[in-house]
């Protein structure tokens, strides 16, 4: 249920700090993840842009440029290539792209769709590779989560960890978005592993002993 604030429209109260250097941390997690998928993309649609300069302006802001409306602009750019692709796996590539710009915004409250913003990218990027390996069977994700998450460094872990766990039941919901489709399903499925997996590991704190 909405609180009161939220009903009116106010913003809520951050629920706990996100310095620069973490949200850096996100970005050039979730960039990671575009940069390997988006040749599938530009492969299938060569004259269509969007996707790369959204990756070019997460990647800036990695690099130490302050946010700005280059990620404001270009990750929905990302996402309206990818529902305009003809293709499941350029429509994929193009989301990871978009994705990865708009987790320069990532908010700290306390709410699992805060999560999905760190995590949708590599997801959308699992689901670019199962489609091009094996796109006409199931297959074992594992090693394919297990490669995406190791892009996560101590402090991308410490950053998730400050938000709630993402339920096996939320993340099989369709979510209420313009992306609801049959296609996001498996997305929520990558979203939920991921979330287990990044979970545990090192921390910050425990590599500076």
């Amino acid at each position: 249920m909405s609180s009161e604030g939220e009903r009116k429209g106010q913003p809520r109260k951050p629920n706990f700090e996100l310095s620069a250097e973490d949200l850096r941390s996100v970005v050039a997690f979730t960039s990671a993840a575009a940069e390997v998928v988006l040749p599938h993309f530009e492969m299938r649609c060569p004259e269509d842009g969007r996707p790369r300069q959204a990756l070019t302006a997460a990647l800036a802001f990695v690099h130490g440029a302050p946010r700005s409306r280059a990620q404001r602009v270009s990750a929905p750019a990302a996402h309206r290539a990818g529902r305009e692709a003809a293709s499941e796996i350029a429509f994929h590539a193009a989301m990871a792209a978009g994705d990865a710009a708009a987790s320069a915004y990532l908010h700290p409250l306390a709410d699992p769709v805060q999560v999905k913003h760190i995590l949708r990218a590599p997801a959308h990027a699992v689901r670019v590779i199962e489609l091009t390996d094996s796109p006409d069977r199931d297959v074992d994700l594992s090693p394919l989560l297990e490669r995406f998450a190791s892009y996560a460094t101590s402090q991308l872990r410490d950053v998730l960890r400050r938000y709630p766990r993402i339920s096996a039941t939320s993340s099989r919901t369709t979510e209420k978005s313009s992306l609801n489709n049959d296609r996001t399903n498996p997305i929520n499925r990558s979203i939920y592993e991921l979330d287990a997996r990044l979970r545990n590991g090192p921390t910050a704190a425990t590599e500076q002993r």
